[in-house]
Order: structure tokens, then C-alpha cells, then sequence
């Protein structure tokens, strides 16, 4: 028995013997409060991300410390500026579904820290979480300088492999090169949709941000490349082909179209290049052809999600050709059973009430396009809170043509701006503005002033959106 399954098995002794609720919520916030007490990089604004601040040597000590958990795992690793994580869950819901026993690996989280860490789409308990930081302790503290997200993802990766995870889909946390997480040796890399966010750290042009994104590439394992501006796909294809990696490009190799929509869910059809003078038979036809291309469904919406699993679906495809076993029908039941909370999403329907975590213009103009895919012409109050760290000129540039009421708030973190700031840039585009600190009193007033048929949007960040869906189930939506 290894020492850390030793540790293991003493700390969950103790907590067993001391599992009463007031005991176990204490003990979960000193775990948390413990990882805090860590040099946390992601809540500062200002930094340098290069090998200064962010090295990989002192994950690499601490995994080697904790018996090199990650290089029992077989990993699909994505990065990205936006997808990621959508692509991610997507991934593990399929592998889910051919029973497999699956990881997957996000931040930030919406509501609780557990999210983060999770093994066939149920968050670490409290109670493992706790055993879990307790566990890893001593390898910790015996490592100066590194970060909350340093120790979390070796703690991931520790649960994995001791909860025998056979296969995990793990979400870069910032940038790809220098991320904790790129000690995986993965089976599979992705490269999702590349726009410009974090140009503080990851560089002011688009060559830059992808040079960093494709950092996660490794020497002979295939990449997924979502479909890229020029600038930024030459980047990936440039590095890939340096490092003798296969490149399969959705959008070239993979190919895909949407199908139909609705406030549920969405259908789409994937094929490959070699299906095509298939798939134009089909389309000439008028679908009587004999052949017709898999269709699947979603209930992520928007068309930025059909993209994102068409992604998902070609990462799939490739890790088949290496002998993972999954069916055509788990990828069918993965994709129609994913839950990925808070990428518009209508939570209620009366009134209208959607959440997006849009973080950055590219994904702020994603949104616009499926505010009119979904809800053409109808009015558009939006409550809108970001970090300070964010281009919240560009976002509210692409949602100003489709809001006729603004409100500003804050979340309950440190890198959340101040609704007197972000109402600053509102005004500047000559709009009023109502100023709440508090997630949930922006909501109520938007609920309580809401017009038939508007829409009530929450965006800006994830930390709102997580807000509004944990404040949501506290509001009553009961009218007069």
C-alpha cells in the first residue's frame, strides 16, 4: 500500500468516526479556507504569466510526492477561450454512458467548489473532499509556492486514480503551455474556438493566445482543432505538424450542421469528409436518399454549441481508432444527456429568464446571435456583472443593440468590478442604468417590472450566473 493510500485510509477513519453534519460543514470549510491560505494567482488582476509565476516543476514535485497519480489516468486534454468546458462535459457524458468510469476536471465552478472535481457527473462529496485536502497535506506543505490551482489539480488527478477512474476529460484552467494540468500525458489534445481574453497574460494578438493554447500539444498525440480564424488555426497546424501530431480539424475533417431547436434542446447532423459526396446525395434528395447522417441531440442551445459538439464527437472518433470502446448509441445518449448548467440556459419560462456565462466580446456576440435565434424581436432587460479583468466594453458593445433595460451588479468575488464602474461604461452607451449589489435584488426588480414576452437575461460572468441560479430557487415567481 502506497503512503498516500495509507494517509487515505487513516483520514477517512477520522472522518467516519466524527460524520456528524455540524462537524462535516466545519470540516469543509477548513479544507477550503486551507487551499485559499495558498498563493491564488486566478483572483489577482494584475500578474505576469510567464515561468516566473507559472512553472510546471512544482506540480510535477508534488504529483511525483503523491506517486504520479495523473500518469495512471487516460485523459482527453482541452483548452480553449470558450467551449472548453462544454466540449468537456460532452466528452465525459459519453464515456459516462459506455461505462466507463469517468472524470472530469473544470474551474471555475458555478456554485459549489466540489463541481470542480467530479466522477460520472457527481461532484467529490464534502466528506472525500475533506479527506482529500487532509490527504495531501503533508506533500503540500513540503513544496513552497504553489498556487490553489496547483494543489487542486494534483488532488484531482489523486482522486481520480484512487476512486479508479479509467478515463478523464480535463479543462485547461488558463492559457495551455505553462497550466498546472499540462503534466498530463494525454490520448487525446483539443483546441476549441480561439477569441481574444486574459490579453494581459496571454498576449495582445490572436498568434499569441494560440501559441499559448497549443502549449498542451504533445509529440504524436492527435489534436482536435475547432474551427479557427485564419490567424489562429495557422498557429495550431504550425506547432502540430513541428510535433509529428495528427491534426483532425472539425470543419474539414469532421463536418457538421444544425438541425432544429427549441427551448429544450437542438439536433444536429456530424459526418465525416469522406461522407460528403454522401451527404450531398442526401441533401439533393431531399433526405430520400437511403443514406442519411447521424443525427444527434443536444440540450445545450445556441449554435456555438453545435460546433462544440461536433468537436466533442471528432475527439470520440479518434480515441475509437485507438481502441476506446464506445458505440454509436453511447455517443447518442451522451450528448442527449449532458448537463452543463448555465451556457444558455432558460431557467424559467414565465417570465423568461436565461443565464450565459459570456465572459469575453466573441462569446458576448455568440449570445446576441442566439438571443435573436431564440427569441426574435422580443424585448431584452439584462443584468449584467463582470470581473475587472474582462473587456467589458467589448461585451457590452455586442449586447447593447439587442437591451432595452441594463442593470448592474457584483458578485461575491474578489475579482467581481464594482456596479458603479461597470454603470460607467452602460452610460457610455447612452442607456439608464440600475445599480444593484446584489445578484439576487437585480433579479427581483427585473422580475417585478418584467413586460410580456421580454427576456430576462443574467450574463457577464460565471460567478454572476452561479449566483442567480442558487438565487433563483429562493424567489417566488408566483404572480397577481
Amino acid at each position: 500500500m502506497s503512503q498516500l493510500a495509507s494517509n487515505w485510509g487513516l483520514v477517512s477513519f477520522i472522518c467516519g468516526v466524527y460524520n456528524d453534519p455540524s462537524m462535516s460543514k466545519t470540516a469543509y470549510q477548513d479544507a477550503l479556507d486551507y487551499l485559499y491560505s495558498y498563493i491564488d494567482y486566478s483572483i489577482k488582476r494584475s500578474y505576469r504569466y510567464s515561468a516566473e509565476v507559472f512553472e510546471l516543476q512544482r506540480v510535477i514535485d508534488l504529483l511525483e510526492a503523491l506517486g504520479n497519480p495523473h500518469l495512471r489516468i487516460k485523459a482527453f486534454h482541452v483548452a480553449g477561450t470558450k467551449g472548453k468546458g462544454s466540449v468537456s462535459a460532452l466528452i465525459a457524458s459519453v464515456l459516462q454512458e459506455a461505462g466507463y468510469k469517468t472524470g472530469l476536471y473544470t474551474s471555475p465552478h458555478l456554485s459549489r467548489f466540489n463541481e470542480r472535481i467530479m466522477i460520472n457527473g457527481e461532484p467529490i462529496p464534502d466528506l472525500d473532499f475533506v479527506t482529500l485536502v487532509e490527504a495531501v497535506k503533508p506533500k503540500v506543505e513540503s513544496i513552497p509556492g504553489l498556487t490553489v490551482f496547483e494543489i487542486l489539480t494534483a488532488m484531482a488527478f489523486t482522486y481520480f486514480a484512487e476512486q479508479g477512474v479509467e478515463y478523464a476529460a480535463v479543462e485547461v484552467g488558463l492559457g495551455g503551455r505553462l497550466d498546472a494540468t499540462n503534466v498530463l500525458a494525454p490520448i487525446i489534445t483539443v483546441i476549441t474556438s480561439l477569441s481574444y481574453d486574459h490579453m494581459h497574460l496571454l498576449g495582445e494578438s490572436l498568434s499569441d493566445i494560440a501559441r499559448e493554447k497549443a502549449g498542451i500539444i504533445k509529440s504524436g498525440i492527435p489534436v482536435i482543432l475547432a474551427p479557427q480564424q485564419i490567424e489562429a488555426g495557422s498557429v495550431v497546424e504550425s506547432v502540430a505538424e513541428a510535433k509529428g501530431s495528427p491534426l483532425i480539424r472539425v470543419g474539414h475533417d469532421w463536418l457538421y450542421s444544425h438541425g432544429t431547436h427549441n427551448f429544450d434542446d437542438q439536433t444536429l447532423y456530424i459526418w465525416s469528409r469522406a461522407e460528403q459526396p454522401l451527404m450531398d446525395s442526401f441533401v439533393d434528395s431531399a433526405g430520400g436518399d437511403e443514406w442519411t447522417p447521424p443525427r444527434y441531440q443536444i440540450p445545450l442551445l445556441g449554435h456555438h454549441q453545435v460546433v462544440n459538439a461536433a468537436v466533442a464527437y471528432a475527439a470520440i472518433a479518434e480515441a475509437r481508432n485507438s481502441g476506446l470502446d464506445v458505440k454509436e448509441a453511447d455517443i447518442q445518449a451522451g450528448f442527449r444527456n449532458v448537463s452543463w448548467l448555465g451556457r444558455f440556459q432558460i431557467l424559467t419560462r414565465d417570465p423568461i429568464i436565461v443565464v450565459d456565462v459570456a465572459h469575453n466580446r466573441d462569446s458576448a456576440l455568440k449570445l446576441r446571435i442566439a438571443l435573436d435565434d431564440y427569441f426574435p424581436g422580443q424585448p431584452v432587460t439584462m443584468i449584467f456583472g463582470a470581473s475587472a479583468d474582462k473587456d467589458i466594453e467589448g461585451m457590452l458593445a455586442e449586447l447593447r443593440p439587442r437591451v432595452s433595460r441594463f442593470a448592474v451588479t457584483q458578485a461575491d468575488h474578489p475579482r467581481a468590478e464594482n456596479p458603479e464602474v461597470l454603470a460607467g461604461f452602460a452610460h457610455s452607451h447612452g442607456v439608464r442604468v440600475e445599480e444593484f449589489a446584489r445578484v439576487e435584488k437585480a433579479l427581483q426588480w427585473a422580475i417585478e417590472n418584467s413586460r410580456p414576452g421580454e427576456v430576462i437575461l443574467v450574463t457577464g460572468s460565471i460567478f454572476i450566473v452561479g449566483e442567480a441560479i442558487e438565487a433563483m430557487k429562493e424567489i417566488d415567481l408566483e404572480r397577481d
